[in-house]
């Protein structure tokens, strides 16, 4: 859209080095970044808060150590949070073990259950003590500013009224439904994935506990997740199922998830109708291209991942550390080149395309054998893993820590 446009003259304007567009983990993380590094940045998050119940709750070692690299480990770890070392679950009667993080060799051996909204809001705390990051709550994009070819902003409604915002480099950190690389024209790769998730909470008793993270019985399956007082509930379907399993009732649902999960039942009739019921649209993709001029998209926004292992949390994670190490410093002093911003793909182009390949074998070997009506046997892969602990901690490894992890090195401003 052109900037000169007359009919966008008395529009509020601010200028900015940088614009984030979106607050998740990769939005967050790297206006954290960018603000630490004397950028002038403002990340936009379009919600008054950060409070989405189907936000990711599983903070990796990877992005544990991250926050140790930062100095913030010791307050984060103060949060309401559960560890996790073994990953359990029951596959057609049988326990299986998935993973074991106590294995790995690292600082911080062990997932951290903690509501993704706690983890955002400690990071925009943590930032509120570098004058030049902002964070504009309710700040929703609409579109980009152009210049020509180059991106030059971002058009955004606020609480206080619209606003064209100029900045030399805008960043979409907004998710799987990017409105930024939508409005930039990015293509985007679909991968596929054979399921939908149903998201649901069901109250929970202070004395109920259940180390179980993954059920599957009679081609369903479900994980769940402790968050203090409720439980938090994945149900797995086949994908484009949803108005099938409406079609035969809620009671037969609760049946079905109290029938997997038994410590479930004093709580379910918490879910009192199917406005209780989230669908969760599972897709993995990745964008060709994740630049134009003046624009960069990472985290979700270039590549969405399944929910299988918990890894986008950590991903986005991951994406906002490079782009920081490779960009921070160019963008005090300017705006970079495209090819420069081009390097941030090039940095985490091979770790996406190695995770989601696990993902898909997860996907074909597993979760397609899991919803098979009638009883399965667990997948030899599977056997196998449960039967040989040295396999729990490869599993730990490529879950927990990921390919080429990333460690921070970008600048501390004075």
């Amino acid at each position: 859209m052109d900037a000169g446009n007359p009919e966008q003259a008395n529009r509020r304007r601010m200028k900015v080095r940088c614009c984030v567009v979106g607050g998740g983990p990769a939005g967050m993380m790297l206006g954290y970044l960018l603000g630490r590094a004397g950028v002038d940045v403002v990340v936009l998050e379009k919600h008054a808060d950060f409070f989405r119940d189907f936000r990711g709750d599983t903070v990796h070692p990877s992005t544990l150590q991250v926050m140790d690299e930062l100095g913030l480990i010791d307050g984060f770890l103060k949060l309401p949070h559960q560890d996790i070392q073994k990953l359990d679950g029951m596959f057609g009667g049988a326990s299986v073990r998935i993973a074991d993080l106590s294995r790995l060799s690292v600082k911080y051996p062990f997932i951290a259950m903690m509501p993704q909204w706690d983890f955002l809001n400690f990071l925009r705390e943590s930032g509120r003590r570098f004058p030049s990051l902002q964070v504009l709550m309710s700040a929703e994009a609409t579109d980009l500013i152009r210049h020509g070819d180059a991106v030059t902003g971002v058009r955004a409604n606020t609480a206080d009224g619209p606003v064209d915002i100029e900045a030399e480099l805008t960043i979409g950190c907004d998710g799987r439904h990017s409105v930024v690389r939508e409005r930039a024209g990015l293509e985007v790769e679909e991968i596929g994935a054979p399921m939908d998730v149903l998201w649901f909470r069901v109250g929970r008793r202070p004395d109920e506990t259940e180390n179980l993270f993954a059920r599957v019985e009679h081609g369903k399956m479900m994980v769940t997740f402790d968050r203090g007082d409720y439980w938090q509930c994945a149900y797995v379907i086949a994908k484009g199922q949803y108005e099938a399993v409406q079609a035969r009732g809620l009671a037969a649902l609760l049946d079905d998830v109290v029938h997997l999960a038994p410590i479930l039942k004093d709580g379910i009739a918490d879910v009192k109708s199917f406005d209780d019921v989230k669908l969760l649209t599972v897709a993995i993709n990745r964008l060709t291209r994740w630049t134009r001029p003046g624009l960069l998209c990472i985290g979700d926004a270039a590549h969405a991942m399944s929910p299988i292992g918990g890894v986008g949390v950590n991903l986005a994670v991951q994406d906002a550390v490079a782009t920081a190490n490779i960009l921070a410093t160019k963008l005090v002093d300017g705006l970079p080149s495209e090819d420069e911003l081009d390097a941030v793909r090039r940095r985490r182009e091979f770790p996406v395309r190695v995770t989601q390949r696990m993902q898909v074998i997860a996907q074909n070997n597993l979760i397609t054998a899991a919803l098979k009506p009638g009883d399965q046997p667990a997948p030899l892969a599977l056997r196998l893993i449960t039967a040989m602990p040295w396999l729990q901690g490869l599993t730990a490894r490529l879950v927990a820590v990921g390919v080429r992890p990333e460690h921070v090195h970008s600048p501390t401003a004075r």
